[in-house]
């Protein structure tokens, strides 16, 4: 089929809509399909022949490349040769590439009498996405019906997974074990089982500043590098990014923090918060909110420099005993608490102790940054159940710098009494460890960053609540991995990372 034969079939949706219209004015019946349609391969053909036989027009929608929410990697092929591999069938009379997430806006616009589907979608409960219901809705809103194919299927994720190097070549050999011992259902209904417990976060409250610049070159007169600003954007970062994580998976979330009344940002942060977050804030006169500035080259998202408008200084002792009565009341009430503490300030001696001492389950991340290098140890905790780091921390806790490390987390649990660990080792993946089940070795699943910051706190985040209800290793590190892979493609704390992106990942990964 020639080019000119696919430009005759591919029309973008505003040029479809007449035209459906007419063919509507004329008595015929418009029927309609939507997919990813990643890898065309029989189970499509036979379905969209099918589809065929119940009116006298076949439209395929796909959905667009920015919206394939099937995790690192995918689609394999991008919109337009989508569009053509569809309209190469003779039994495909048009077709359109979405400018949006869903089918529902097409269906409106095209109002089929027959709106296709496959059979897999016939229980709208089996939709990880609920779009299903959705997309009823909508053909029934405008005069037409549903019809659920039943054919041979395939999965194109499947084939895709097997005949193709979607993931790197380490993972590819994990996936293929694990597929035997875990399956996507059985992990996402772990998932969904997280939903009851009660949370609470508590840390260093951060914004974060994304100041997008061109560089001009060389100033020539100064060694420095002159930019031109072109945008910014903030972000709820620190603890509360981990808390809009956590609010995707678990209903009842509360937030503890502080902000510094010299610049507090409160109406920033509640309007970046979610709905199911309820925050508790104290403050502080003598500093203002943490904010870290970062200047970013928008073409690469390369950043160039930061500049940190903090005070490290320990919370006033007034407020600090204010934090203490408040947590003395609410702790023992919780499922799971969640410590992400940055060495800003806000959790001193006498939290820490407070924490280990009164939670029913304590997660804890004791992170090192450019600010409080080598004095923001994870082991000025007494007690933690659960313990998130990444290896240089690990490795700097422990004083350890070459030692294995599985022997490295191994000291640590015994001298934290933690029966669970997980350590992130960047491109090497992670490991997860518990006192029952023994160390898990898991590697990353995507190559593909975009920025990393943000990607530790959202696996700390999504993994915490799956210690606290108990999880086994291997999957705490396979759901933690599959959570910084989809993290590291989103752009500082833009948005969470949400049930149905992770859910269908899963799936992907475990076809």
């Amino acid at each position: 089929m020639t080019s000119g034969t696919f430009d005759a079939k591919i029309k973008s949706l505003e040029n479809l809509r007449p035209i459906v219209a007419e063919l509507r004015g004329r008595g015929l019946l418009v029927v309609q399909c939507h997919g990813v349609f990643d890898l065309l391969h029989p189970g499509h053909i036979r379905h969209f022949e099918a589809a065929r036989t119940q009116g006298d027009v076949l439209v395929v929608t796909v959905t667009p490349d920015r919206y394939v929410n099937k995790g690192p990697g995918r689609p394999v092929f991008n919109q337009r040769l989508r569009a053509e591999f569809i309209a190469a069938l003779a039994c495909v009379d048009f077709v359109t590439v979405t400018g949006t997430p869903t089918a529902v806006e097409s269906i409106q616009a095209i109002r089929p009498a027959v709106y296709v589907k496959g059979s897999d979608y016939a229980e709208a409960q089996d939709d990880l996405t609920g779009k299903i219901v959705d997309e009823r809705r909508a053909v029934e809103a405008g005069g037409g019906r549903v019809h659920f194919t039943d054919d041979i299927t395939f999965s194109s994720t499947e084939l895709l997974n097997v005949h193709f190097d979607v993931y790197p070549e380490e993972a590819q050999t994990f996936l293929r074990d694990y597929r035997h011992r875990r399956s996507a259902d059985e992990i996402i209904d772990l998932l969904k089982a997280l939903r009851s417990l009660k949370v609470l976060v508590i840390g260093d409250t951060i914004i974060d500043e994304y100041h997008y610049v061109h560089s001009m070159g060389k100033s020539p007169k100064e060694l420095l590098v002159a930019t031109r600003f072109l945008r910014a954007e903030e972000f709820a970062g620190g603890i509360l990014a981990c808390a809009n994580h956590i609010a995707g998976f678990c209903d009842r979330v509360d937030l503890v923090t502080c902000l510094g009344t010299r610049d507090a940002r409160e109406e920033f942060i509640r309007s970046h918060l979610k709905g199911n977050i309820s925050p508790t804030f104290f403050y502080r006169e003598d500093a203002g909110t943490v904010v870290k500035r970062r200047f970013v080259e928008q073409t690469f998202l390369s950043k160039m420099f930061e500049v940190a408008y903090l005070d490290d200084e320990e919370l006033p002792e007034v407020v600090s005993r204010q934090v203490e009565r408040h947590l003395q009341r609410v702790l023992p009430s919780y499922d799971l608490v969640l410590v992400a503490d940055y060495g800003h300030g806000f959790l001193g001696r006498d939290l820490i102790r407070l924490l280990g001492s009164e939670s029913r389950f304590l997660a804890v991340n004791a992170q090192t940054n450019s600010a409080n290098t080598g004095y923001n140890l994870i082991t000025k905790y007494p007690r933690a159940d659960y313990i998130c780091i990444d290896e240089p921390e690990v490795r700097l806790a422990a004083q350890d710098r070459r030692g294995g490390i599985d022997a490295i987390i191994s000291r640590l649990a015994k001298d934290m009494t933690s029966k669970r660990v997980s350590i992130t080792r960047g491109h090497k993946g992670c490991v997860a460890y518990s006192e029952q089940d023994g160390f898990h070795h898991i590697p990353v699943f995507s190559q593909e960053i975009v920025d990393r910051i943000g990607a530790g706190d959202a696996y700390l985040s999504v993994t915490a609540p799956c210690a606290a209800a108990g999880y086994p290793p291997d999957v705490i590190g396979f759901v933690g991995n599959a959570v910084g892979a989809l993290a590291v493609r989103i752009v500082g704390n833009r948005t969470p990372v949400e049930p149905v992106p992770l859910f269908k990942f899963i799936t992907a990964l475990l076809k």
